[in-house]
């Protein structure tokens, strides 16, 4: 039986988004060079005007960094973990208005900014505020110190949670921030420049620095930044890391991923069915550990792939402050070009598409969730990243088999395994050539646990302890 919903729209209200902001820099909203426009993806809505940092704005705030370092690194870790608390608990207390914003300048569902996005946030902030007087026991010497000026560069796919990746550690250990969002969503990263002002956060701990690539290239060749942290494009990856190559800068790259998510035919069905949606449709598939890559065994191939598309038709797309959505837009117009032209050549190559009817908006950027049949190795949907719900089905007979195919990628990100056999999960895991390797799950994080690849998914650890040590002189 097939329900129907009717709209369930979150109401817009509760933001107040203006028609134009500024630069945080030393503590206050301060002017910058041009301006560039932000929009809602869902309809194409011009939301604000936001300023772009020019090479001296970007100097500006690192040397407002620089000057808090000062101080905000000699306070005691007790004293800096009440602020960290106390954003923590603005983020909560301000949850509803960061959801639906987070929504409109991003695209995502609602339901996914107000029940992941934004708990996961404050949860980051909570979670470090409890290390930032515990350093010592954090198993890095007994003495370790902040780094400094921390250069962080954030991507669109989950705007606030980078932040919080990024910021709360950074803070927590005593160093301070220059933060630049990406150029398509930079209205949460300016709303918690105000939470942090609400506060009352010393001027200059963190600074926030609106823009597009000029703009990031501008910090990550400051010669006064001390670490830069970037989450984003392999591409992108990799000009950071020659920037800083010979430099004394520390470095944190979390880069793309094509991640194997695999069924063993002895996988509960419906629940790895939940698993595999979770995996790549979450978030429209903006997801750099998102399970792009299905390996079903083959011997429940069809029962799985026919169970997969019955609930891929359940998916509702539209609107994405509706309560009902389930895919939301895609976050702009350069990707879903990217989207389609892969999805394309996935069609050329000979691997065959299949969507279920959807009825599309006529505005803003939008895109079916796809499965890929007929598959191998050699296509490129399953070599390159789409970043978009679109996921290529591939089959194999073995463990062996699996392991070999899920490997064999120049990412090295994530995973996840579906068996009902616990020795199988863990010798699999072993063998996996994977930062992050779900059990019959997928997609679940948590603070204190650690996240980050291998080989082209970059290197370094954010989250749990681990994430402590990218910050520290140790």
């Amino acid at each position: 039986m097939m329900f129907t919903y009717a709209p369930a729209p979150e109401s817009r209200s509760i933001v107040n988004i203006k028609p134009s902001y500024g630069l945080f820099i030393n503590g206050s909203f301060v002017d910058g060079g041009s301006a560039f426009k932000t929009i809602n993806p869902a309809n194409e809505e011009v939301l604000a005007e936001v300023a772009e940092a020019t090479k001296e704005d970007v100097d500006r705030a690192v040397k407002a960094a620089r000057a808090a370092f000062k101080t905000w690194s000699k306070l005691p870790g007790k004293e800096r973990a009440k602020y960290l608390f106390r954003i923590a608990r603005i983020i909560q207390e301000r949850s509803r208005e960061l959801a639906v914003l987070e929504s409109l300048d991003n695209g995502k569902p609602i339901k996914e900014s107000r029940d992941v996005d934004v708990p996961l946030v404050a949860a980051h902030f909570f979670y470090y505020a409890g290390w930032a007087d515990k350093l010592n026991h954090a198993g890095f010497g007994a003495n370790p110190r902040p780094l400094g000026v921390a250069g962080q560069i954030i991507p669109w796919n989950f705007p606030l949670l980078m932040l919080a990746w990024k910021i709360a550690p950074a803070l927590a250990c005593g160093n301070t921030v220059v933060l630049k969002p990406a150029e398509t969503t930079p209205l949460s990263a300016l709303l918690f420049a105000e939470i942090c002002q609400q506060a009352d956060l010393p001027p200059g701990v963190v600074n926030i620095v609106t823009g597009a690539g000029a703009t990031g290239a501008a910090l990550v060749d400051h010669p006064d930044v001390d670490k830069v942290a970037f989450t984003g494009s392999t591409d992108v990856g990799r000009h950071i890391a020659k920037a800083v190559a010979g430099t004394k800068k520390k470095v944190t790259l979390e880069l793309g991923g094509k991640a194997a998510n695999i069924i063993f035919e002895d996988a509960p069905i419906d629940q790895a069915v939940e698993g595999i949606v979770n995996g790549i449709f979450f978030n429209q598939g903006h997801v750099c550990c998102a399970g792009s890559r299905l390996l079903v065994q083959e011997s429940i191939y069809d029962t799985l792939l026919e169970s997969l598309k019955r609930r891929m038709g359940t998916l509702r797309v539209g609107d994405p402050l509706d309560k009902n959505t389930d895919i939301g837009a895609i976050n702009s117009q350069d990707q879903l070009k990217r989207i389609k032209a892969l999805a394309k050549i996935g069609s050329e190559e000979g691997a065959e598409a299949w969507s279920p009817p959807c009825e599309l908006p006529r505005n803003g950027f939008w895109f079916r969730p796809t499965i890929f049949t007929g598959v191998s190795q050699a296509h490129r949907i399953a070599r390159e990243e789409i970043f978009g719900p679109v996921l290529s089905v591939l089959t194999f007979r073995t463990p062996a088999e699996a392991i070999e195919k899920a490997n064999n990628t120049p990412y090295g990100l994530s995973a996840g395994i579906w068996t009902e056999k616990g020795s199988r999960i863990l010798d699999m895991a072993d063998k996996l050539r994977a930062g992050v390797v779900w059990a019959n799950t997928f997609n679940k994080f948590d603070p204190a646990s650690p996240f980050g690849g291998y080989k082209e998914s970059g290197y370094g650890r954010e989250g749990g302890r681990h994430g402590l040590e990218a910050y520290l002189a140790v």
